[in-house]
Order: structure tokens, then sequence, then C-alpha cells
């Protein structure tokens, strides 16, 4: 299948290796053209700009940093008859409106696709793709989502389910590792090695795989990015959007949301979400 990936950060690369492995024919575009080039040497096409992305596309797959970047790159944008957009991006409820608008303005097929996992997922082919879009557009968009994910969650049959599904995940992701980031600096700050508490929690009910992966990160003050800070605190806008649509108490969110945007002004916007450990 002809496959463009539109957005080649640590997911969109980690995509199109995926993509390639499977024996994708992929097309690569990234705004910042170095940070796309080196793919070329994995055997991808890299893109001088969006409409030459596309032009013969069966796939169009956008995971970029946010709405105005994807209405942007795909508004001027023209789709082969076809050709199926799979829209990856975390982008939220009004800005995954906004797409679909665009797509039926277009006459486009839309599948709203954002995915769970980061850069290791990514780049093994097994991230959870939380997929919205009616039969049509989730079957032209297989290939793709085989490729790219271990399995599909089928949110809805109508784009926007997938966005708000995965909005309720980040905000437990979010949560679950400023809490994790709380435990490790308590229990550091009350003389003890912080291994301890990782290791008192294994194997219990209260135990998750995610806890040991950022805990040694945390521990080890190794900040290379999977999911950067400065993106938590753009879901977690998002996320807080949506609680407040829906009349959900955002303290939590609010709390989790400050100790990110904290954690980014003191110089960890680009590191990993491990680094929100620091600010405690």
């Amino acid at each position: 299948m002809r496959v463009t990936v539109m957005g080649t950060g640590t997911m969109g690369v980690g995509m199109a290796h995926s993509l390639l492995r499977e024996g994708h024919d992929v097309t690569v575009w990234n705004r910042t053209a170095s940070r796309a080039e080196p793919l070329a040497a994995d055997g991808a096409r890299v893109a001088t700009d969006p409409a030459d992305a596309v032009a013969d596309a069966e796939a169009v797959v956008t995971i970029l940093f946010d709405t105005d970047s994807v209405l942007e790159v795909m508004g001027g944008a023209s789709l082969p008859d076809g050709c199926v957009w799979v829209q990856a991006s975390t982008i939220g409820l009004e800005g995954t409106d906004r797409v679909a608008a665009l797509a039926e303005e277009r006459g486009w097929l839309l599948l709203d696709a954002p995915v769970l996992g980061t850069k290791a997922p990514a780049e093994q082919g097994a991230l959870v793709v939380l997929a919205a879009g009616d039969d049509a557009a989730l079957e032209a968009a297989r290939p793709v989502t085989d490729a790219i994910g271990s399995r599909v969650v089928r949110a809805g049959d109508r784009p926007g389910a997938g966005s708000r599904l995965k909005l309720a995940c980040n905000a437990w992701v979010a949560s679950l590792t400023a809490a994790l980031g709380q435990s490790v600096a308590l229990t550091e700050a009350l003389g003890l090695d912080a291994q301890l508490f990782l290791d008192a929690i294994a194997g219990g009910a209260v135990d998750a795989p995610y806890a040991h992966l950022k805990g040694a990160a945390m521990t080890s003050a190794d900040w290379t990015p999977s999911f950067a800070v400065d993106g938590v605190v753009k879901d977690l806008g998002l996320i807080r959007d949506a609680a407040h649509g829906a009349s959900v108490d955002d303290r939590l969110l609010t709390a989790v949301l400050a100790l990110f945007a904290d954690a980014s002004e003191a110089g960890h916007g680009d590191d990993d979400m491990a680094a929100v450990r620091t600010v405690f």
C-alpha cells in the first residue's frame, strides 16, 4: 500500500519504520525537513511538500502536534480518490470536529485513529489504535492499523469517539506518571532507596509495568523523550477542556497539569514525561 506519514517526530518515525517493515511503500513529510531525511536511508521517500507527499497516496497518516498543524497541512492537500485519512494526532474534541468537517467538505474517507503507546511501541508496531469511523474507513485503513498496531479498539462508527477515548486514556497516563514521581521523590526524601518502593509494589494488585519503566527513568534521571513534557501539557489542556464540557470535576486534572507545566517551565519541556519527578 502507498502510505504517507505526515509528521516525523518520535511517533511518526516509529510508525514509518513499522510500515516499511511490513512492506508498504512509504512517503514521509515533515515541516522541518531534516527530521524526515534520515528515513530515506530506511527506504522511505522524503517528500518536498505536503502536496507532493499525498499526490498518489492510498492512505495518509497525520501524526502532528496540534489541531492547527493538522488543518494547515491537510487544508492545502488534495487527496486522491479512494485515499483514507488516518488522523492519529491527539487534537481533542473541538479539533476532531474541525477535522471531520474538513473531511466531509472534501469528500474524504476519514478514520479518527489516535493511538496509545510511545516511542518503543511505535517502533515495534505495537500501538493500540483507538479507531472511530464507518466500516469503509476502518477497512480501507486496515493495512495501516495492522502495521502500526498490536490491536484496534473500535470506539465508535463516527469520527470523534476515538479522540474522546484517547483523552480518557491520557488522563490516566498523566495522573499515574505524576503520582509515581511523587512516590519516588517521597521515598528518597524519607531516606530510602526509591527502588524499595518499586520492589514493594511489584506483583501486587497496585503494580503496573509502567511504574517500573518510568520509575527506572526517574531514579536514573534519564529523560530521553518518548512522550515529551510539553506534549503532556498540551494534552492535559485538551482533557481539562473536555472535562469542563462534560461537567466532570477537574481538580485532579488541574493539579496534574500544574505539575507538568512546572516541569516545562523548569526547562524539561522537551524531556520525557518522567521528568515530572523533578518538580517534587
